[in-house]
């Protein structure tokens, strides 16, 4: 199973995780991205490519 970290400090709510999530993981909450459907990622970390503000990591767990 992959973990999704956000750094809530550094998201700025830009939605390009969201938006690059081939998954669906991703939505915005309280306009930060938020890991809502875990079970559906497949850790091909997109979402930390497209985040410009590198506040993503996503690892095995």
């Amino acid at each position: 199973m992959w973990q999704v970290e956000i750094d809530k400090d550094k998201c700025t709510g830009c939605e390009e995780c969201v938006n690059g999530c081939p998954a669906g993981v991703l939505e915005i909450v309280d306009g930060k991205s938020d890991p809502v459907n875990i079970d559906e990622c497949l850790g091909c970390e997109t979402c930390v490519e497209v985040c410009p503000e590198g506040a993503i990591v996503v690892s095995e767990g």
